[in-house]
């Protein structure tokens, strides 16, 4: 029973290392690494295959198809967009189908992989802006992040780290102890 402990240990922490895979319809290698910025100006880059993902800032459905204009953020390595403040411009992604504009809401983090087609120009408020566009095969919409939780080993312990005391309006202290104010 003792040697079971070490070699299930082993086998977390190599697993906490493994690195992230796209899901299944973003999987793959064929992907060229031109990010928005510059296709918007580069013609050579017309007819290449790429992944992009970002957060939807529109979306248009018509008869046929809808459209997607997101701001483009680096993937991470399961193809997830990072969230953070920085971005690799913007685009617009049109797919088959009709995507309700409710579920594809702004904001929401998408992943779309596609061939580039011709950039259209278009506008961002009064500026006009120039829009890589991709002829989307695959719209990966990304589940809605889970609430961040403390992580402290003191969190819900009545223990507050920060002010190196008790937090006297934990329910685990009673009121009893209550602070006067």
């Amino acid at each position: 029973m003792r040697t079971l402990y070490p070699s299930i240990l082993l086998t977390l922490a190599l697993a906490s290392c493994a690195t992230a895979t796209p899901p299944e319809p973003l999987a793959g290698n064929d992907f060229v690494p031109v990010l928005p910025q510059t296709a918007q100006n580069d013609p050579r880059v017309i007819g290449s295959k790429v992944r992009w993902g970002g957060v939807i800032a529109g979306i248009k459905p018509g008869k046929t198809s809808t459209c997607f204009r997101i701001v483009s953020h680096t993937l991470d390595d399961s193809g997830r967009p990072v969230d953070d403040d920085h971005s690799d411009g913007r685009f617009i992604a049109c797919a088959n189908g009709f995507f309700d504009p409710t579920i594809y809401a702004v904001k929401r983090q998408v992943t779309v992989t596609g061939k580039l087609q011709v950039p259209s120009i278009g506008k961002v408020g009064d500026m006009s802006y120039i829009y890589p566009r991709v002829a989307a095969d695959v719209v990966y919409l990304w589940p809605k992040a889970s609430p961040e939780y403390d992580t402290s080993p003191y969190y819900g312990m009545g223990v507050d780290p920060y002010w190196g005391g008790m937090d006297y309006t934990s329910p685990w202290m009673g009121p009893a102890i209550g602070m006067p104010w």
